[in-house]
């Protein structure tokens, strides 16, 4: 696997960063992977990096991105968080990331038994874990259809906060990160959410969130911006 540089950055649309990171999971998940020199990567890449994703996900040690989408040093900038949650911080990240240092998508990746999900279920207050866990409190408010056990101790009910967290953390990104949004709206990079099985290692990509305008080829953005992708709005797994 060749090393990534400025030149293959550059050819690499948003729909085929996605693709790349889909077919890295069904490698993982098939306990396969690619051959990588690592310390070749580290010594190609310690004059300067051109990864293709931005990923936000939690802190969560069964979560290590790099090994969920079997990429290598220098493919992915790897943000975390517990609960994947945003902040301005983490927003400057992605700006970064994206603008300056040209990465393709933004994945918002969640994960199955989450305990910053629980935590914010169960309405956990610990010092400065306290602030974090509020971050997640609109998710479980936003959470309508399950009306008994609202709490960690409810699997089914934990899930549904963690989806909605995921598609929230989504939204906030648009409507916070103004350069970001309209990275997007010309088709510079794509955004999506996605949640992460530890049980199984599938990542199921939620195309509802999906926004990834129709490109011809990177870089190709003298034309006028084409209308957002129209997607089918269904979680589906990790597919090539």
């Amino acid at each position: 696997m060749k090393t990534l540089t400025k030149e293959i950055q550059a050819s690499i649309t948003p729909a085929m960063a996605l693709d790349l990171l889909k077919e890295g999971n069904k490698r993982f998940i098939n306990n396969l992977k690619v051959n990588r020199n690592l310390l070749q990567q580290a010594n190609e890449t310690s004059d300067g990096q051109h990864p293709f994703a931005v990923i936000l996900s939690c802190i969560d040690s069964r979560t290590s991105v790099e090994l969920v989408f079997d990429q290598g040093l220098g493919d992915v900038f790897s943000i975390r968080i517990a609960g994947n949650i945003i902040n301005e911080d983490i927003l400057g990240s992605m700006e970064f990331g994206c603008k300056i240092a040209g990465a393709k998508i933004i994945v918002v990746l969640g994960h199955t038994r989450c305990g910053a999900i629980k935590g914010a279920c169960d309405c956990m207050e610990m010092g400065n874990l306290t602030a974090l866990l509020n971050k997640i409190q609109p998710a479980v408010y936003g959470e309508k259809t399950v009306l008994e056990n609202r709490n960690s101790s409810n699997d089914e009910f934990v899930e549904k906060v963690a989806v909605i967290n995921i598609k929230r953390t989504v939204d906030a990104i648009m409507e916070r990160s103004p350069i970001l949004k309209e990275m997007i709206k010309t088709g510079a990079i794509g955004i999506i959410g996605a949640n992460h099985d530890i049980a199984t290692g599938k990542v199921s990509f939620y195309e509802d969130t999906l926004l990834l305008a129709s490109k011809s080829f990177a870089g190709d953005y003298k034309n006028p911006p084409l209308p957002l992708k129209a997607v089918d709005r269904r979680p589906t797994a990790s597919r090539v």
